[in-house]
């Protein structure tokens, strides 16, 4: 086979064989294949898709890439949440110790910031010494004592993902259903998760633009997981505008603590416990999403949940009493307010606009080689549907040095949209906790 004819082949929109996908996929982690060839058929899949087939050998041959998680020995019930990216989706952080504290297991593997999104093992490496690099065998002893570890994938660990993950980033090829699903489902696989809840995101702020394109992920995560032989649930929820008052990596973890106290914000409570609702039912532990919702709530409340989110942050290299100590203070010097142009209440903050701000801030990543920040971001002080007078700060913009702040600020004033008459609506209304979710879909 030649590489040339493959992408030649799916540039014309024909069918790839599992013969050609496993001569790319295993030429690609080999060695053997360039990225620029590489680029060139990621390119072509995401113009020209593909169909159930071509995805299903394209999930099982990453996941056969390199090692799969041995979790024998361990009592589960073993279920993971996975979101599809959003701007100030902290969600994870919270959820694990929330979802363990109800006792499954909960083994998540993350990723790192990808296009204009935050990446959850940045956040948690913004905590003094915490590392995410973790063995099979510290991997397996964080699940055994706290119900849950989070790592990053190894070279080891689906290797064809890690390349290709990285790859897309930078080739402008996030947004394709079939390539998503293929790696979404192959990490999960790999990390020995039974049960699965994805966190579909929808609207500006997320990958899939629109609510159909959205749909049309989370019906294909659910497909091709339960033909996998897993229990799979797709929420379907809305990414308008950022998830809670913090954008940031070591803001995130503040706002993760503030959610762990059961004082976070009201989104992020709210969806934090019906995806860990969902976790419980999928994983068999409830038996009804309101039974679920009451039972996350409960390990908030007895203070189980931070107990054992404080415990994975010791095991897992951190400096706890540091963390705490740097909590509200941890902001780089420079800084800039951003303040409302008008009076008249805030109708809707544009999530994509703010995430792609945060890239300049360093909160991200504009090429695989970017290092990230770990105190700059935003920390909104208004919200959508909030009154405001002319002048008054709606956030805090912190960035990794002043030069980054006049892009980033020029984002974030266009994100702001403002309704001087309160009769007249422009924009997008701002949605409450109740309207994140879009929908919500199962194998049945």
């Amino acid at each position: 086979m030649r590489t040339v004819d493959i992408i030649m082949k799916k540039r014309s929109g024909e069918v790839l064989s599992a013969e050609e996908l496993q001569f790319i996929i295993e030429g690609y982690v080999q060695g053997t294949i360039p990225d620029y060839q590489v680029s060139a058929l990621l390119m072509a899949i995401f113009f020209r898709g593909m169909n159930a087939a071509e995805t299903a050998a394209l999930t099982s041959l990453m996941l056969n890439s390199g090692d799969v998680m041995n979790l024998a020995g361990i009592p589960g019930p073993f279920v993971d949440k996975h979101s599809t990216g959003g701007v100030g989706d902290k969600i994870s952080l919270p959820l694990a110790p929330i979802v363990a504290a109800c006792g499954a297991r909960v083994p998540m593997m993350s990723g790192r910031a990808l296009g204009h999104t935050g990446g959850t093992l940045d956040k948690l490496e913004s905590i003094p010494g915490y590392f995410t690099n973790l063995s099979l065998e510290q991997f397996r002893e964080g699940l055994v004592h706290e119900g849950f570890s989070m790592t990053g994938q190894t070279s080891r660990v689906v290797p064809a993902d890690k390349k290709l993950y990285a790859l897309r980033d930078v080739t402008g090829t996030v947004e394709s259903i079939p390539l998503i699903t293929a790696s979404i489902l192959s990490k999960k696989v790999a990390e020995g998760a039974e049960s699965l809840v994805f966190d579909v995101k929808s609207g500006p702020g997320a990958f899939m633009k629109t609510y159909e394109d959205a749909r049309a992920l989370a019906q294909s995560l659910v497909s091709t997981g339960t033909a996998m032989g897993k229990k799979v649930v797709a929420v379907i929820t809305d990414m308008s505008q950022p998830l809670g008052n913090k954008v940031g990596n070591f803001f995130e973890i503040e706002e993760s603590l503030d959610c762990l106290e059961g004082k976070g914000p009201e989104d992020v409570m709210s969806l934090t416990y019906r995806l860990g609702a969902w976790m419980l039912v999928a994983s068999g532990i409830a038996d009804t999403v309101a039974e679920g919702e009451r039972r996350c709530a409960e390990a908030v409340a007895s203070g189980k949940a931070m107990e054992l989110f404080l415990k994975n942050i010791r095991r897992q290299g951190g400096d706890v009493e540091k963390m705490l100590a740097l909590r509200g203070k941890f902001r780089s010097p420079h800084a800039q307010e951003l303040t409302a142009p008008e009076n008249g209440r805030i109708s809707f903050i544009d999530a994509w606009k703010i995430g792609v701000a945060g890239v300049y801030l360093g909160v991200g990543r504009n090429t695989t080689e970017d290092p990230v920040y770990p105190d700059v971001g935003f920390i909104f002080e208004k919200k959508a549907g909030d009154m405001v007078k002319k002048g008054e700060r709606i956030a805090m913009v912190y960035s990794k040095d002043d030069e980054s702040l006049i892009p980033a600020m020029e984002l974030a004033r266009s994100s702001v949209k403002i309704e001087t008459s309160l009769g007249r609506q422009t924009g997008k209304p701002g949605s409450g906790p109740a309207s994140l979710i879009l929908e919500e879909i199962t194998a049945s």
